[in-house]
């Protein structure tokens, strides 16, 4: 009677669309919190959204703690 013995080697790797996607909502992430000054929403209404600063005012906190000066 013969015994065998089975080696099972896996090789697990993040795929590279995956961190591609991951990259590019970090970039849009930190577009958004440090760096947007109206201009996501100016899309939709135009050179008021420069004035209001939706995005600016709700991660206002956040942007200091991240260390982005903001005014």
């Amino acid at each position: 009677m013969s015994i065998s013995k089975e080696i099972a080697v896996s090789k697990t790797s993040v795929p590279k669309l995956a961190l591609l996607a991951l990259a590019a909502v970090f970039a849009f992430g930190m577009f958004v919190v440090g760096y947007d000054q109206g201009h996501l929403f100016s899309i939709a209404f135009g050179d008021q959204a420069y004035a209001d600063m939706y995005i600016h005012e709700l991660t206002h906190d956040m942007r200091h703690a991240a260390g982005f000066p903001c005014h």
